[in-house]
């Protein structure tokens, strides 16, 4: 997965400077950074995922397909025996 970055010093002067103290403002940036780096997940991600997914799912398909269509052989095979 791509990384993503963010760029703790920035908010920790942007979070003090709207009236955080040193503390709040480290620990808020804390707990965004492990939100940033454990949770998020990238466009890349995304995309890589979806054609994984969306190979399984014509997979799925495609034997589903072909299974009718042995069925399909197997009900007029026996349908013109019994005529």
């Amino acid at each position: 997965m791509a990384s993503l970055t963010f760029d703790t010093f920035e908010n920790v002067k942007r979070l003090k400077a709207v009236g955080f103290t040193e503390e709040q403002a480290a620990e808020q940036t804390k707990i965004i950074a492990e939100l940033v780096d454990e949770r998020l997940v990238t466009r890349q991600y995304l995309d890589e995922w979806l054609a994984v997914l969306e190979a399984d799912v014509t997979a799925k398909i495609i034997k589903w397909v072909a299974g009718m269509l042995v069925a399909q052989v197997a009900i007029v095979a026996t349908l013109v025996k019994l005529l």
